[in-house]
């Protein structure tokens, strides 16, 4: 009789243009479930989307945009200046999230998966909520020079911008402190990342 091993959770995780979504689809490619919490907060604040009858409710008409999606720009501005709001926001999105991401996880469980990868921008800032969740915690991890040079090409955003986003989010030293394993995206090619990932001792069927 085989015994069937015990699925393997992961929460990935990395600041903005740390190469965190690449290292997630190298991961998928190795035969892991990914559940993409960035991808379900986009689609409850998507068109018609699940979060966006309690937004309009709560921050009024000026940041839902003419065809029922999350007017992104005036949300940004808005929580930047006031930090209330962020709250407001998070305590619509993430019951949803959560509740999407539970239903997805429990899929990939029922197709036989044996390794579940969360994909969690903002891993480090939930706190235990999430921790408890997971077998382990990987940081994909770079300089913050690097993060913002890459951002910049691949969005047009500034520099500025750029940093203000950075500066949302949890340091590269706490994320470094939560993580089991770290992958360091510095100064390497498409090919050593891939070699970092294929090192990893995830669980395949």
């Amino acid at each position: 009789m085989t015994t069937r091993q015990t699925p393997l959770r992961i929460g990935l995780t990395g600041g903005i243009g740390s190469g965190k979504s690449t290292v997630s689809h190298m991961l998928q490619a190795r035969g892991a479930a990914v559940v993409d919490a960035d991808a379900i907060a986009r689609s409850v604040t998507a068109p018609q989307g699940a979060a966006m009858a309690a937004i309009a409710r709560t921050f009024g008409a000026a940041f839902v945009t003419p065809d029922g999606a999350l007017n992104r720009d005036q949300m940004r501005a808005h929580v930047f200046s006031e930090p209330k709001a962020k709250d407001a926001l998070e305590a619509i999105i993430h019951p949803l999230v959560a509740q999407e991401t539970q239903r997805q996880a429990q899929s990939a469980l029922h197709a036989g998966y044996l390794t579940l990868v969360f994909d969690i921008p903002l891993l480090i800032e939930a706190g235990a909520r999430w921790r408890a969740q997971l077998d382990r915690v990987l940081v994909v991890d770079c300089l913050v020079e690097t993060q913002i040079q890459r951002v910049v090409a691949r969005s047009g955003l500034s520099p500025e911008a750029v940093q203000k986003i950075i500066s949302t989010q949890s340091s590269r030293a706490n994320k470094l402190a939560a993580a089991d394993w770290v992958i360091y995206n510095e100064g390497i090619t498409k090919e050593a990342l891939q070699e970092a990932v294929a090192q990893l001792p995830i669980r395949t069927p």
